[in-house]
């Protein structure tokens, strides 16, 4: 690492947080609505800059080009139909939840059913968090850390301690920004950044393609598109990651729930002026997020142009590449829009989980009585324990094979119930808080089941069978374990369903006495914008329109 590199680093990153300080020197955030919403006032743009910066951290880009780098151009899927589900949130979720003026997921549950189920679904929110996506999004940065920069070599250390020094380095700033500046700091840091990963993001593609093509970026294109045709066909195979037909099952369920019911991304768009700012922020994210994969996925099938086999480690893949492509005057600047994705995407869930904690639980069960800044105060706290928690996590995370099927596989078990509980919510008005709490559960526990005990033993048996009948051959064997067993989106399709079912039939059998009828609470203008539908509509058409290229 050169001293350009690090000025450019420590340059870039203390930008933003000045800008982010400036921006926020004014709001109270000392009320609930000022830490927890940035006060009501986050425009389109903004909105946008931060759903995005949530999302798209190291996790993503480190996590989906090294699936990319294995599998090919199939892996779009998690960013192409995540606009749909984008889509669908602004035009049917978003006016449902704000007319009742929430701020948490779980108080839109509450209204619907009851305190106990509002409790259960912030437990399962809070366990996600501290458990899955905390952990590995400080894992994910410091891979891409210590790859880059060859930070074993440059401390002299292990690197399993360089781990554990990055994780907690990391965490650490994190929880400044999260915990003692609130929504609003997040959200202006998040804006600056994203525009700074979108430029940098793009320019590692670019790079790539000009040293395949000796300096020409179409002739890199092309080259790239002729010597490697089988990483650009969207429809996998029975064992890829994302068979095809998961598109049609559980794969809409996963987009759904994390950008219809999450409440790291959702709180950003509960924060907006008014109804029309968050669906156009909510649009204008959609449309990024569509053309995501130039940056998440091309550059993967670019590593395996470059490095193929020789590259063990797929997770590594992204990293590699841009050490090898970057001039190193931009590697500082990069590592700067990079480190300011991990911190957003850190700090974004400590601030949703101190959100979950000060008005979900600790109002309920350790004082009913607190004032809003007792209420701030103890989400705070908790949010810097949940954060030494992840941190402490975080370094173990490399045992998985993958970090985004980690990710996505470990969240199944939350986001069926999840989704269920809110659309059945939404549809229905004599469906009972039971129905709900045993789906909260009982779902949780049958994923769990499926997935961590039915699968890998069924799987095994599949494996010893074929060997002891003569099979050695390694992809046929490959193909055995696969067709053994559903894959976890199929699981995730079809959970999703029996926990619809159980609801409506505990809703059949042990009705609520009344009907519910949702409490209007307008906090903010909720007159949706006139465009939506169009823009929308015109989204969708793109997303189509990429899968039938390819």
């Amino acid at each position: 690492m050169d001293l350009l590199s690090i000025f450019s680093f420590v340059g870039f990153t203390a930008l933003v947080a000045v800008i982010a300080w400036y921006a926020t020197r004014k709001t109270n955030e000392k009320s609930a609505d000022g830490y927890y919403l940035g006060g009501r006032s986050l425009g389109a743009i903004t909105i946008a800059g931060s759903l995005l910066l949530t999302n798209l951290s190291a996790e993503q880009i480190v996590g989906l080009n090294g699936q990319a780098f294995t599998e090919g151009v199939l892996v779009m899927a998690w960013e192409t139909l995540a606009a749909i589900a984008m889509v669908i949130t602004a035009l049917w979720f978003l006016p449902k939840y704000m007319r009742r003026g929430i701020t948490t997921i779980p108080e839109f549950i509450q209204g619907r059913f009851d305190e106990n189920t509002k409790a259960i679904l912030s437990i399962l929110f809070l366990i996600a968090f501290g458990i899955v996506l905390l952990p590995t999004i400080l894992f994910a940065g410091s891979k891409a850390f210590i790859t880059m920069f060859d930070l074993p070599e440059l401390l002299g250390v292990p690197e399993r301690a360089t781990y554990w020094i990055c994780v907690w380095s990391i965490g650490l700033i994190g929880i400044v920004y999260a915990i003692f500046g609130g929504l609003k700091a997040v959200a202006v840091s998040d804006l600056i950044n994203a525009i700074g990963l979108l430029i940098g993001g793009l320019l590692i593609p670019v790079f790539g393609l000009m040293l395949i093509g000796d300096n020409s970026v179409s002739d890199g294109l092309s080259t790239l598109w002729a010597d490697n045709q089988d990483k650009f066909d969207v429809v996998g195979g029975p064992t890829a990651s994302i068979p095809f037909s998961t598109v049609f099952t559980g794969m809409m369920i996963a987009q759904m729930y994390y950008w219809g019911t999450n409440q790291s991304i959702l709180q950003r768009v509960f924060g907006a002026k008014n109804l029309a700012e968050g669906q156009k922020g909510m649009m204008l994210a959609a449309f990024v997020k569509f053309l995501i994969p130039v940056i998440v996925v091309l550059p993967g099938i670019i590593a395996w142009h470059l490095f193929g086999s020789e590259l063990s480690d797929a997770d590594a893949a992204y990293p590699e590449l841009v050490k090898r492509v970057l001039p190193p005057s931009l590697l500082g600047f990069f590592a700067a829009v990079l480190f300011g994705a991990i911190l957003s995407s850190f700090n974004s869930l400590l601030n949703s989980s101190a959100t979950l904690f000060g008005f979900d639980l600790y109002k309920k069960f350790f004082n009913k009585g607190a004032t809003e800044m007792q209420t701030v105060k103890a989400g705070k706290f908790f949010g810097l324990g949940l954060a030494i928690i992840s941190m402490s996590i975080a370094p173990f995370i490399g045992n998985a094979p993958s970090l985004f099927g980690y990710i996505q596989e470990a969240l199944g078990s939350l986001s069926v119930p999840i989704l269920a509980v809110v659309v059945i919510g939404i549809l229905t008005k004599k469906v009972p808080a039971l129905g709900a709490k045993v789906v909260l559960i009982v779902g949780v526990l049958m994923y769990l089941v499926s997935q961590f005990m039915m699968a890998p033993m069924i799987r095994e048996n599949a494996i010893t069978t074929a060997v002891e009948s003569g099979t050695t051959d390694t992809a046929e064997l490959a193909l055995i374990e696969a067709g053994a067993y559903p894959h976890f989106l199929h699981i995730m399709g079809i959970l999703f369903v029996v926990n619809i079912i159980i609801m409506l039939v505990i809703g059949m059998i042990k009705p609520k006495t009344e009907a519910y009828v949702p409490k209007i609470t307008e906090v903010i203008d909720t007159t949706p914008w006139k465009y939506a539908f169009a823009v929308g509509a015109l989204i969708t058409l793109l997303v189509l329109s990429t899968y039938l290229i390819f």
